[in-house]
Parts: C-alpha cells; sequence; structure tokens
C-alpha cells in the first residue's frame, strides 16, 4: 500500500463513509420489509459490501479517464 497517494486515501476514506451510510440505509429498509433484525442485518452486508469495493475502482477509472483528458487537452495540437 506505499504506493497510494493522497487522492488514493481521500478516495477510500470517502468509500468507507459511503459504506457506512449504505449499510444503515440498507438495514433500515431491509427491516421494514422483513420485521426481522438477523434477516435485515445479513441483507444490509452483503450487498454494500460488494457495492463498496465496486465504488472505489469506479473512482479510480474516472479519475483515470479525467486524467487522460487533461493531458489530451493539454497537448499541441499536430
Amino acid at each position: 500500500m506505499g504506493r497510494f497517494r493522497n487522492q488514493d486515501w481521500w478516495t477510500l476514506k470517502k468509500t468507507a463513509s459511503y459504506y457506512v451510510m449504505h449499510i444503515s440505509v440498507a438495514a433500515v429498509v431491509a427491516y421494514l420489509i422483513t420485521r426481522d433484525w438477523q434477516a435485515a442485518v445479513a441483507l444490509s452486508l452483503i450487498e454494500p459490501s460488494v457495492q463498496a469495493v465496486a465504488y472505489f475502482f469506479h473512482e479510480k477509472a474516472w479519475q483515470k479517464r479525467e486524467g487522460r483528458a487533461q493531458a489530451q487537452a493539454a497537448a499541441p495540437p499536430p
């Protein structure tokens, strides 16, 4: 993890806060549907856990795309 830049850590922190918020909302919604806290907790942990990992790499892909767009804009015309 020594290769992480400050932007990577910022993205990881955003991902973690989103994860906590997502699990909380998912647990409440699952409980309202099932009226069972055990099922609600189980359901709320599975999908957001996968989603959090996907979100981190989604953010990284967009950062890479933005970097390429900025490099193209800064390049002199042929």
